[in-house]
């Protein structure tokens, strides 16, 4: 198990320099190209996403030789992820890059005293941008919410909703997360106890929040179809019960395949958001690269990361052109002590404390390779982060999650008020 720890966190190493040294052309020519100052912000968040989840997406839709738009940036960043505790939950980093607190697992927006700090969502849109939330997760679910919401427990995800539309006043919200909008007993669109998992059901505790969202002015989305034909402004699409996928072992009922894709998400926020002059923020998170790697599932963390990239390049090519916005791609943390083997039946195949995951086979290849994990649980690793645009010169180099925070925020020149 330690010589499986070393080679994950050397490959870590490897591959975050590889980042850097392959984009060198890239990196003259979009540094000497951007603005001083960032009008748009645009944050991905692949949850769960460390160095050996990043190459293995990688290998899986380019290939050996091939290249992601997430690895197609000048700026690489080497993130130490921890909270309070060595190793941080999705909300406490979360809190980390959108407030530039360390807080305690499970805060949302609060330090470790539960006193609420502001995000920069919230300073965003008191300077007059427009803001948004993607993600094939619960909308509601720790990263969304910990740039939108102060609560001192992750869990209260009601209080979370009430909280975008009441307080930071989110323009645009898209992802799944139905119960906690609807109050136990009243069915949304999306029926309660599906065959696909018999205990999602509405479970509100703030009443019919689509209902007031409607009454704020929301245009309410539930499908591809209605999302695309939605006009602009205040939008919420909720398009799943729970996670906008079912998250278990390859075989055992996983699916990924989400009512509508994260890049039509993604593009529609960004033709939103972009309506307004003084420019926007936006948050998209894949929560599949996560869930999946709690489970182990290789093949469906590959799959969600594709999709994570997809969206990745709907953002470049927005800000092709529009230069002055500034695009990161980051992750709150590692997932499941993931590395990258060959092929061997001898190597702890199928061993219940480190599972060999695969073959799996390079695009464009006939070679092989398998996934093995350590772990279903997240991992203390360090994670990589890759920027352009105005400001990505800050997300150079190696620092604590909590300097994402104020890159993005010196980026737009925001000050809280």
């Amino acid at each position: 198990m330690k010589k499986k720890t070393i080679a994950a966190a050397t490959l870590s190493l490897a591959l975050i320099t590889s980042f850097g040294v392959n984009q060198i052309a890239d990196a003259k020519e979009e540094k000497s190209a951007s603005p001083k100052k960032a009008k748009n912000v645009i944050m991905f968040v692949g949850d769960g996403m460390g160095a050996s989840h990043r190459e293995a997406i990688r290998l899986a839709a380019q290939g050996l030789n091939g290249e992601l738009a997430m690895n197609k940036m000048p700026y690489t960043g080497n993130v130490h992820t921890h909270s309070t505790s060595v190793v941080t939950d999705s909300a406490a980093a979360g809190t980390a890059m959108a407030t530039g607190v360390k807080t305690y697992n499970g805060a949302i927006g609060v330090d470790e005293n539960k006193k609420p700090v502001k995000s920069v969502l919230e300073m965003a849109g008191e300077a007059g941008k427009s803001t948004g939330l993607v993600t094939t997760s619960q909308i509601t679910d720790a990263t969304p919410a910990s740039l939108g919401a102060h609560v001192a427990d992750r869990k209260k995800q009601s209080d979370i909703a009430k909280q975008y539309l009441e307080n930071s006043k989110v323009d645009v919200l898209l992802g799944g997360g139905e119960d906690y909008w609807y109050p136990k007993g009243e069915e949304g669109k999306y029926q309660d106890h599906p065959a696909k998992d018999k205990e999602e059901a509405s479970q509100g505790t703030q009443g019919n929040l689509v209902k007031k969202a409607q009454k704020l002015g929301y245009n309410y989305v539930t499908n591809k179809d209605e999302l695309q034909k939605a006009k602009n402004g205040k939008l919420l699409g909720l398009f799943a019960n729970e996670e906008m996928f079912e998250q278990n072992p390859e075989g055992e009922g996983d699916l990924y395949d989400p009512v509508v894709p994260l890049p039509d998400m993604t593009q529609k926020a960004i033709d939103t958001l972009s309506q307004n002059k003084k420019g926007f923020f936006l948050m998209v998170e894949e929560e599949g690269t996560d869930e999946m790697s709690h489970e182990n599932n290789g093949k469906l963390m590959m799959k969600a990361g594709k999709q994570l990239d997809k969206s990745v390049q709907v953002a470049k090519d927005y800000a092709k052109k529009h230069p002055d916005t500034l695009v990161l791609v980051a992750a709150d943390h590692e997932c499941g002590g993931l590395s990258i083997e060959e092929v061997n039946p001898k190597d702890e195949s199928g061993d219940d404390v480190s599972k060999e995951d695969g073959p799996y086979t390079p695009a464009h290849s006939k070679e092989k390779f398998a996934l093995d994990w350590t772990t279903n649980e997240h991992g203390g690793q360090s994670v990589p982060l890759t920027a352009q645009g105005p400001g990505a010169e800050k997300l150079e180099g190696t620092y604590e999650n909590t300097n994402i925070f104020k890159a993005m925020r010196d980026a737009m020149g925001l000050r809280s008020k």
